[in-house]
């Protein structure tokens, strides 16, 4: 009986700190940045379920708002020129983008587990592809970074 009590305390001790495991990343919105101007540095970035994404702008003029969201994610947006975090709460592929930005291809992509959207996501891409103006091959290049 004690050996039940122990092991009990033990795995409900893990579960009250699994919340303090979770990471938080850093994207960076910028007006220049190592691939050119207009980028969310890091462009890709490979999450947990669970840990937190914050966008910091670094130069004015920039929010961000998701575009693609595994299915029951509620789609967010920030307000301009302020730090915004969102919890990554499902296992999938988010895309996301600067609006006043998009056709400069200041876009993102994160991954949180396994690519459990991608249908959505190359539905979606297809259609973000044409306002792509400048430097549209990013898009591409973040993807072909999805592990699927």
């Amino acid at each position: 009986m004690k050996h039940v009590r122990l092991a009990t305390i033990i795995c409900a001790t893990f579960a009250l700190a699994a919340p303090a495991l979770a990471a938080d990343h850093t994207i960076n919105m910028l007006n220049y940045g190592a691939d050119g101007g207009m980028v969310f540095e890091p462009a890709f970035v490979k999450v947990e379920v669970g840990d937190t994404v914050t966008f910091q702008p670094k130069n004015t003029s920039h929010y961000v708002q998701s575009y693609v969201t595994p299915e029951g994610v509620t789609p967010w947006k920030s307000k301009l020129d302020e730090p915004f975090t969102v919890t990554i709460d499902k296992e999938g592929v988010y895309m996301y983008y600067c609006p006043p930005h998009l056709m400069m291809s200041m876009i993102g992509v994160i991954q949180a587990g396994n690519a459990t959207n991608m249908e959505a996501v190359t539905a979606k891409a297809a259609k973000l592809k044409p306002k792509l103006v400048m430097k549209g091959e990013r898009l591409d290049a973040y993807l072909g970074k999805i592990a699927k």
